[in-house]
């Protein structure tokens, strides 16, 4: 399943091959390993509500793909008889008839698809990112039809490329605080499955590894949806690199033992003061690494900065269903009636954050200020973007 970009393993978590969006689901990981097409635009909402996509980069390029994907759909019922498909990542676009193509129901049809999308999920600023960048595409893309299409799907494939190389770039900047023989534990997933198929959190973890380092991990099993469990142990393991799984509520006496030397968590959206949103249960980590002197580390990419917003009280959070905490493989865990508080995400102070790794270099010990600095500071990637 997965494939080589230079010298790194790269998984297919989604892409937009002949036509359709494809994704890895991962709500049937780890039992089973399924690329799943997807045809249609409330398919594609579907899958990022569902958890079938999640993580905040990989949210992002799905919401990209998903406006692309309402495109192609479109094109398809305009033409007499259209071809196999119109749009692929390798290929870029096909030639189509021009005829009866109006820059005006491109524009009408996506700027629907945006609102479909952008109720998916709240809390991931990347979903916001995407979805925005397409549609500033669509708005300037001239008033030549076919030329308006080529550049939306040119943009949405720059937006799946640009995250793969933003999290090699990452990577290598995290790299470089882990020493051989390092024991780190992280929570949720950040890794191929959260992004564009390397990383952030866990592409730190595995390019330390590409350089030689010996890292053993632990992976909270994360509660209540268990992707620490299902899914990152899954990654580790497919790349040979040594995990222990746990349970949440076993990472006080984890971390009290002396046995970790670091914490790497992903994020989910980082307000301009450096607060970051990330999975329920983060927070704890970040308490008990102040507790007992661990170094906590943030890995993102600059798109899930949300510079305008403050701080993290700002951060909308996402609640989901209480049937994720009421049951457990379809028998139920709770009385019947009580009331379940099932929040998906918590919100880490920056002063509980000893350094949020980026494609652009480490902001230790992140402020507003720091921040702001490396705003104003063009850099070698994107700026940080409203949601």
């Amino acid at each position: 399943m997965e494939y080589r970009v230079e010298d790194h393993v790269v998984l297919p978590t989604v892409d937009y091959r002949a036509g359709r969006v494809t994704i890895i689901d991962q709500t049937l990981l780890p039992a089973e390993e399924s690329l799943i097409r997807l045809s249609t635009l409330a398919q594609v909402a579907e899958a990022i509500r569902t958890l079938r996509v999640r993580g905040a980069p990989a949210i992002g390029i799905t919401a990209a793909y998903g406006m692309l994907l309402e495109l192609e759909n479109l094109l398809a019922s305009l033409v007499v008889d259209p071809p196999g498909y119109f749009f692929d990542r390798n290929e870029g676009m096909g030639s189509f008839p021009g005829g009866g193509l109006e820059t005006a129901r491109i524009r009408k049809t996506l700027a629907e698809a945006r609102t479909v999308l952008a109720r998916t999920r709240p809390t991931a600023v990347n979903l916001f990112w995407a979805l925005d960048r397409m549609s500033r595409t669509v708005k300037g893309g001239g008033r030549d039809p076919v030329a308006l299409c080529g550049a939306i799907a040119s943009c949405a494939f720059a937006i799946h490329e640009e995250e793969l190389r933003i999290e090699f770039a990452l990577s290598g900047n995290g790299a470089d605080l882990l020493r051989d023989g390092m024991t780190v534990l992280t929570h949720c997933n950040a890794g191929g499955l959260a992004t564009a198929g390397y990383g952030t959190a866990l592409g730190v973890i595995y390019r330390a590894v590409e350089q030689g380092k010996r890292i053993a991990v632990y992976a909270d099993e994360t509660r209540p949806l268990l992707q620490g469990a299902r899914l990152t142990a899954w990654e580790l393991m497919k790349r040979g690199i040594d995990v222990t799984v746990l349970c949440d509520g076993a990472a006080a006496s984890l971390c009290a033992s002396g046995k970790i030397d670091a914490v790497i968590v992903g994020a989910d959206r980082i307000a301009g003061n450096g607060d970051t949103a990330n999975k329920i249960g983060t927070l704890t980590l970040a308490v008990l690494c102040g507790r007992f002197g661990i170094p906590f580390y943030v890995a993102a990419p600059w798109s899930t900065f949300d510079v305008s917003i403050g701080t993290g009280k700002e951060i909308p959070i996402e609640e989901r269903d209480a049937s994720e905490v009421g049951s457990f493989s379809g028998s139920p865990t709770v009385p019947e009636g009580a009331v379940i508080y099932n929040p998906a995400f918590d919100v880490t102070p920056a002063s509980l954050i000893t350094a949020i790794i980026t494609e652009r270099g480490v902001i230790t010990r992140p402020s507003a200020a720091k921040i702001a600095a490396e705003l104003s500071n063009p850099g070698d990637g994107p700026p940080p973007q409203g949601g």
